[in-house]
């Protein structure tokens, strides 16, 4: 019997967006203040959605 695949996130928390895009936590606070990258609040928690980080992504190897 197999285990089903638990579905990729939609969004993280800010350290592991963070690890994910291989910045520290001061770069990717610059990136959200910046408009770069998209976050949204539950209660108190700021979470980083997962589409924004791939679209960051894919706009710098784009521009570069």
């Amino acid at each position: 019997m197999t285990v089903p695949r638990s579905p990729d996130p939609i969004c993280v928390r800010v350290n592991d967006a963070a690890r994910m895009i291989g910045v520290g936590r001061t770069k990717l606070y610059e990136l959200i203040a910046a408009g770069e990258i998209e976050t949204v609040k539950l209660g108190k928690a700021t979470r980083i959605t997962t589409a924004s980080l791939h679209d960051l992504i894919r706009r710098q190897r784009e521009a570069g």
